[in-house]
């Protein structure tokens, strides 16, 4: 298990014995929100080897989500709701889990490709309301009850690299937090938040080792409430409120692996919130965001049962070149893998409709090695005469 000395220190409690009593006292921390906390970070910071982490189907991924168990007090995504905002695009802490989920596939003027990701993930140690995710000043705002986490990363498809970092700490204003108006969710000097009054422009300001991101967003298409008018089943008991925005204009600046690239792409934006679980008969899920070079863009899940039968809980949304958005159910697509890399399945077959498309890397290796391990990359998408047409990102987990 790693040493978790720096990470206590970096969230604010690290040190001697005694000088974590004083923390303590000065920070209004409580002997049941400390021992909350530890639990979480022990659920999400165990860092044995991949091929034992994941040994159990879901593994790492399963507790990151958190145990039925856990539930009591928390609201739960039950029925369809009607999202009202800007209010929608803040935090949700009345809920366990959120995120903020950001990716682009940007170019520089020679067509040199990359690929830029953002996520933000919250977790409630304790249910807290419908108040802000992090509430108070002073003392209070110590208590908090909050988790983030946040992952940024870079892919450079020429060189076939990819660059990723995490941070991990507890909800403070100094330190982590998201808000609706002006819009903001950011972690340790990174932040996606508006430019301006309205929601959009956005700007997304990321940095790790070997990478920088600052890109300009703006959204070209609008909101698609996911599932049944937002409502986003994943299984019989577990359901999730989500809603995309599937085509958002990016322009900026990439740093990767030394040199600057100026970029412009598009982008999708994601966002979940829920007191979801991941039931034990789902190993994981295969997750595609997808950019048609003939303006439709297209979301696609398929929930990976243990048991390798396809889940009547698979779904998607198929927007078109003007924004109208027909949601899709298991019915409606199948997804076959065509070739694996050390166990990712980094090529697919899809078939849609009357249509059939081959969904591959655009590099194998975009594994996202964190506290949770998953592969989340650039894919390019071709069709059955193998012309391109299209590109976007893939997220597996559970493998």
């Amino acid at each position: 298990m790693r040493t978790r000395g720096p990470l206590l220190k970096r969230i604010g409690w690290g040190g001697a014995p005694w000088q974590r009593g004083r923390l303590a006292r000065q920070r209004g921390f409580d002997q049941t929100f400390l021992g909350a906390l530890l639990a979480c970070l022990l659920l999400l910071g165990c860092a044995e080897p991949p091929s034992s982490r994941f040994n159990v189907p879901g593994g790492g991924l399963r507790a990151a989500l958190g145990e039925a168990a856990q539930d009591a007090g928390f609201a739960r995504a039950e029925r369809p709701i009607e999202f009202v905002f800007p209010g929608d695009h803040g935090p949700h802490p009345a809920f366990r889990s959120e995120w903020w989920y950001l990716v682009a596939v940007l170019a520089d003027a020679s067509g040199r490709e990359f690929g830029a990701q953002f996520t933000l993930f919250r977790q409630g140690l304790a249910p807290r309301g419908n108040e802000g995710a992090v509430a108070g000043a002073g003392a209070a705002a110590w208590r908090s009850g909050q988790i983030f986490m946040g992952h940024a990363a870079v892919s450079d498809v020429e060189a076939e690299r990819h660059w990723a970092a995490e941070r991990l700490t507890r909800g403070h204003p100094a330190l982590a937090g998201a808000r609706a108006a002006p819009f903001e969710a950011r972690i340790e000097g990174w932040r996606l938040e508006s430019a301006g009054d309205g929601f959009w422009p956005l700007r997304l300001q990321a940095a790790g080792r070997g990478f920088e991101i600052d890109l300009t967003l703006k959204g070209r298409k609008p909101i698609v409430r996911q599932g049944e008018g937002g409502l986003s089943r994943k299984g019989p008991d577990n359901a999730s409120y989500y809603y995309s925005v599937p085509r958002i204009a990016a322009a900026g600046r990439l740093a990767a692996g030394g040199e600057r690239h100026e970029v412009r792409g598009d982008a999708w934006l994601d966002r979940e919130w829920s007191t979801s679980v991941l039931a034990p008969e789902y190993a994981g899920w295969d997750w595609f965001a997808l950019h048609f070079e003939d303006g439709r863009d297209l979301m696609l899940y398929q929930m990976r049962r243990v048991d390798g039968r396809a889940d009547d809980y698979d779904s998607g949304a198929l927007v078109d070149a003007g924004g109208a958005a027909r949601i899709l159910a298991a019915s409606d697509f199948s997804l076959t893998p065509l070739r694996r890399w050390r166990g990712w399945p980094v090529a697919w077959r899809l078939v849609l409709g009357d249509a059939a498309y081959r969904i591959g890397a655009a590099f194998d290796d975009q594994v996202m090695d964190a506290r949770v391990r998953y592969w989340e990359g650039v894919v390019r998408v071709r069709d059955e005469g193998g012309r391109r047409v299209g590109a976007g990102y893939m997220e597996l987990t559970g493998y």
